[in-house]
């Protein structure tokens, strides 16, 4: 797969930055022409990573969200979404449904709603460096060498 093209975000780990990010990925994805549920589908699991990383990474600090979004000319959406927080300690049981360190208010269901809504993720994290979530999604819309 060669990438076609590339978007970088930088935003403050606020929960008003959330929608921001959610509809910014979805913006530069709309290029491949995709369907509503695609893009409700992007949104839906960028939305989760973005509030995963507000909420745990930056328990005691301000910190900051990176995203990187490409498209191949395989009509293949790559979305990181980093933080430079925490870390997770144990992402085998973060994946767990319902699993949360958020205390009540959170469902603990972030890391699945995440897989439903991607062809695949990818977790990385390392204990005070922080957490990389990749989320890869096929668009069946245009090809992007049309474009």
């Amino acid at each position: 797969m060669k990438k076609i093209n590339e978007m970088k975000l930088t935003t403050e780990a606020k929960s008003v930055n959330e929608g921001f990010c959610r509809v910014a990925v979805a913006s530069f994805a709309s290029q491949l022409d995709p369907t509503v549920e695609e893009i409700s589908d992007i949104k839906t699991a960028v939305s989760e990573a973005v509030t995963n990383a507000i909420v745990h990474a930056y328990p005691t600090r301000a910190g900051k969200i990176y995203i990187t979004a490409s498209l191949t000319d395989e009509n293949m959406l790559t979305v990181r979404i980093r933080d430079t927080g925490v870390g997770i300690p144990d992402i085998n049981k973060a994946r767990e449904p319902l699993f949360t360190t958020g205390g009540d208010d959170r469902s603990g269901l972030g890391f699945s709603v995440m897989e439903c809504f991607s062809d695949k993720l990818k977790i990385r994290s390392e204990e005070g460096k922080g957490t990389t979530v990749t989320i890869y999604k096929r668009i069946r819309g245009r090809n992007i060498n049309e474009s």
